[in-house]
Formats: structure tokens, sequence, C-alpha cells
């Protein structure tokens, strides 16, 4: 497709105002009010160097290069070159790059042959799979797919949190309070429940931390019972995190944990020892971070167990020199920042360049109405029942309706869940929020459930086309778009146009709600196109290219949905 700005810089540096076409085009704005033309050109930055007032300067590059063809009227108001595209050859260009590209649309190669790496989700085995976790998984998903289609070589990594003293405490309690019967029956509903016990009782008997610390050093030692268990615990809890990624419809390349790590421990520890980096202090091994304003990285815990730190640091040489990633991007919680800036700095100070590559993504939380969620405390949402309560919200719904000729079950499904993922991706991720039902499942407004109807609508207009017409706009026999250039169509046309470029600035922003609100003013822009223009007409060359449009929305819409993780159904 045509790159306008680029095209426009280029016209614009025929001018010899002392920049170059590359300077030129990072200039170029596109005016929130269409009004002031599709893409305007400032020139304050041009006063001093050519001696004369911006105003002056916008009225001589203006007059200069208004016959150019690419335009239909160019003005100057105050310092602003304001430029107005041929709108019957922009619409042209945008709708045939839509339909021969199809569902490639919006995709690009800028990362070609580099390799990304996105860790998301990454739960803790032996505990429920909530609602906290499903921003990292959503949210990573989204990274993932937005780096896939800039063509970036991406790996999924699920982190699993599958080591740790928590460990030594579900072993104890599982030994003192557990029964196989009722782990088997419901096992991480059952493990949430000796979890929580372990608390309570350690409050009253604290000699149980001791206990759990004590059965958590014979585990990284690979003593059997205790590596039994353990095995036992990961096994039950990815058997049920399956679930609920089979709903999301998201898969992982890897499930590499924390344990994956222990045996690559050691290597860090002595590259940490050789290098005069790591040194006790109260009985721990830490790397003294005092001099950039952080507190110790503590490497080693008393006892000689491990920590988050020491692990993440094994993973992140283990997948440079595995991967040797471009970037190694870490879909993580704000609450966890100093850790990641300390293990980063450590790595920094190992003589590790690339650490700057390793890069986090910090989202806000999630809590609950009555409060913070707490594991220990057994207050939690669990995300099955969260994606299984959407689903029956949408069926309800549905049913209200003419259901002939969709499989309801199917569709509420998709809607339902989509609903959910899209209400995750709609704001900034950093913004803490309060988990409320009547939220999560209110499909009003702007909304995914408002963007998949989009679809279905767009859907239900070209069924309506016969196979001749559908056959024209497959294959771009279209004289012109000359019935297509009215306010809501060309609006439309510009949105769809700027879908590439929003791509890659949510990846490159590694923020999904980028994308999901252009995707909102796609689908408001779609209606008011859709209830203002008379598509299905007699004229024959108006309706083809009408329904040209639509066809180029509907397949611009299922795309960014893609990108988001949600399905885009055909009826609804």
């Amino acid at each position: 497709m045509i790159d306008y700005k680029v095209q426009i810089a280029q016209i614009i540096a025929k001018q010899e105002i002392g920049l170059t076409a590359e300077e030129i085009a990072e200039m170029i704005e596109v005016p929130t009010d269409p009004k002031n033309g599709d893409f305007a050109f400032p020139c304050f930055r041009l006063a001093k160097t050519m001696r004369k007032a911006p105003q002056m300067i916008a009225a001589d590059v203006a007059s200069s290069i208004e016959n150019e063809s690419i335009f239909d009227k160019v003005e100057q108001v105050n310092a602003y070159v304001n430029m107005f595209i041929c709108k019957d050859a922009f619409v042209r260009n945008v709708v045939s790059e839509v339909v021969s590209l199809g569902c490639e649309y919006g995709k690009s190669n800028v990362g070609e042959g580099k390799t990304v790496i996105v860790e998301f989700s990454s739960p803790n085995i032996a505990k429920p799979f909530h609602i906290g976790h499903i921003r990292s998984t959503v949210i990573g998903n989204s990274i993932y797919k937005l780096y896939d289609a800039t063509g970036y070589d991406v790996v999924r990594i699920n982190h699993l949190g599958d080591y740790g003293t928590q460990f030594g405490k579900m072993i104890v309690a599982y030994r003192l309070w557990g029964s196989e019967e009722e782990l088997e029956k419901n096992p991480i509903k059952s493990l949430l429940k000796y979890y929580t016990k372990f608390h309570e009782e350690a409050e009253k008997d604290p000699s149980l931390d001791d206990k759990a610390r004590e059965t958590f050093a014979k585990l990284e030692n690979g003593e059997p019972e205790e590596v039994e268990l353990w095995k036992r615990f990961r096994e039950l809890s990815l058997e049920e995190f399956s679930r609920v990624y089979k709903m999301l419809d998201i898969e992982f390349d890897s499930y590499a944990g924390e344990s994956f790590y222990s045996d690559k421990m050691p290597a860090v520890l002595k590259e940490l020892k050789d290098k005069n980096l790591m040194h006790e202090s109260r009985g721990a091994q830490i790397v003294d971070l005092e001099d950039y304003d952080m507190p110790p990285a503590v490497i080693t815990k008393s006892d000689g167990s491990s920590l988050y730190a020491t692990r993440d640091i094994a993973a992140a040489i283990y997948r440079k020199q595995h991967y040797d990633f471009y970037k190694n991007i870490y879909v993580v919680a704000t609450q966890q920042n100093l850790h990641f800036k300390q293990w980063k700095q450590v790595l920094a100070l190992m003589g590790y360049s690339w650490e700057k590559d390793c890069i986090h993504v910090p989202f806000g939380l999630v809590s609950l109405e009555e409060g913070t969620m707490s594991t220990r405390k057994g207050r939690v949402v669990f995300l099955e029942d969260v994606l299984n309560k959407a689903v029956e919200k949408t069926r309800e719904i549905i049913s209200e309706k003419n259901t002939s000729g969709i499989d309801i079950d199917e569709i509420s499904k998709e809607v339902g869940i989509g609903a959910v993922i899209f209400q995750e991706l709609s704001n900034n991720r950093i913004k803490d929020y309060v988990f409320s039902w009547d939220k999560i499942l209110n499909f009003d407004g702007e909304t995914g459930p408002y963007v998949q109807y989009t679809h279905a609508r767009a859907s239900s207009v070209l069924r309506n086309a016969s196979q001749q017409e559908l056959d024209r706009i497959k294959n771009c026999d279209i004289k012109d778009f000359s019935y297509v250039t009215s306010d809501s169509a060309y609006e439309l046309t510009k949105l769809i146009y700027r879908v590439p470029e929003v791509v890659r600035e949510a990846a490159a922003k590694y923020e999904p709600s980028i994308l999901t609100r252009h995707l909102i003013d796609i689908a408001q822009s779609f209606n008011r196109f859709y209830h203002d223009e008379h598509i299905l007409v007699d004229n024959e060359e108006e309706k083809v290219e009408k329904l040209a449009l639509v066809y180029a929305a509907k397949v611009t819409i299922a795309n960014c949905l893609a990108l988001l993780g949600i399905k885009a159904p055909d009826k609804m």
C-alpha cells in the first residue's frame, strides 16, 4: 500500500527547505479534526533556518505542491500546510490492499530475522488459576500476536512458578492434613485449602515455617519423596490450567518453569563468586546494589536454597544462549518492579550488555470489591468460573433473540470469552482495577460483543450480495470508487488504512489497548457508514463499490480481533 506520509514527504522535500524526506515524514501529522485535512505539515521548525515566519513558509510550501495529483486540495492555515488526499484514489488503494491481502492485512515484516521471547501467564502450580492471572495471560498473548504480526520469530514461554519455599509449605500441609482421595477429586481447591490452613496454623506455631524451609531444601537436594509429591502437584496443576488455556485458545512453546533452571544455578553462583560480586550477609549470599539506590539482591538464603532472583538470572542467561533473543519480554505485575530492576542490574554487573534487551512489561493489579485477593487466606475468584459465567450470561442474552441458523453454544463461548478478554485489553495495562461481575459481564457500550456484532453485521450485508458481485470484489474488478467518498465512508477508510501503523505502535509500546481503542473507532465508524448509506442499491456499480468497503471493514475487524485473541463470528 502507498505510504502517504512517505509520498508527501518526498513531494515536500523537492521544495529544498533544508530537510530530508525522512525528517519531513517524521514531522507530518494526522489532524484530529478532518476539516484540517488528512495530513498536516507544521513549519515552526523551519523558521530559524529559513529566516522567515512559519506562516510564510507554510504559504510557500502550500502553493508549490497544490497541483500534485495526489491532492484534492492544499491549504495554508497559520503555520501548517493542510493536505486533503484525493478521496477516490485513496479509497481504491486501501480497499484493494485489504481485499488482496485478506487475513494478512495489518501485518508487516519489520522484525524479520529477529527472535522475541514473551514470558506470560506463569501461574504458581498447586495454587488457583484466579482472576488475577488473566491480566498477564491475555496481555501477554496479545503482545505475542502483535510481535508475530510484525514479522518477529516469537517464542511463548509459560514460566511456571513451580519452585520455592511455597512448595515446602504445600508438602508439609499435605502430609499433615491432606488425603489422596480428596486431592484426586478436586486438586486445586484441595491444595488451596491445605495452603490456607498452613498459614493459619503457622501463625499459632511458627515452627511450621522452619519445617517448610527444611522440606524445600530437601526438594532442591533431590530427596525422592519430596520430588515425587512436587511432581504430582505439578501434573495436577497443569491439567487444571490446560482447561483454562483451551477456553482462551492460548498455547505456549515452552512450559519451562523455575524448576527447569535448578541445575543451571550452580554455574551462575560460581560466576558471581568468580567476579567478586557476591558476598555473605547474615548467612545469606547477596549482591550489594547500594550504589544503584536499591536494596541488595539476595542470591541464596542462609540455608543455601535459591530465590526468584537466582532463578531469573539463570533463566535469562539460558535464554540468551539458547534463543539469542532480540528482546526478552516479561509480562509481570507492577508488584515486581523492584525485583526486575535488581536482577537486571546484577546481569549488567556480570558484564552482560544484553540485559537492556530484557524488558519488564508491568501491568496494574486486580482487587476484589471486598478487598485485595489473597491465596494465603483463600480469598480468590477462579478464572475458570469467570469464563464459564460469562458464557452462561451470553447464552441467556442470545437466547432472547432469534437464534435460528446459529450454533448458540459456540457463539456463546466466542462472545462471552471475547467479552472478558476485550474488557481486560480495553484500558491501559498499567491501570489497577477492581474486579466486578457487573462490569465484566456488561455487553453494552464499547465492548467486545459490540465489535463482534459489527463484524456479524458486515457479514450479514455481504450474504445479501450475489456471487458475481463478490467475485468482482475479490478480483478487485471495480472501475473506481467515486460512490464511496462520503464523509462516513472516507472516515472508515482512513481508519482501516491506519491499522498496520497501529499494530506496529501497539507492539512497540507493549500496549494492546492501542489496537483495542482503534478497533472501537473502526466499529463505530462502520456503523455510522451502515446507517448513513443505502448499501444494497439498484445501481450495480454503486452497490459493488459500497460492498467492497463493507468487505474491507469485515476483514479488518476480524484481523484486529484475532490480534487480541478474540473470535469474529459471522452471525450473532
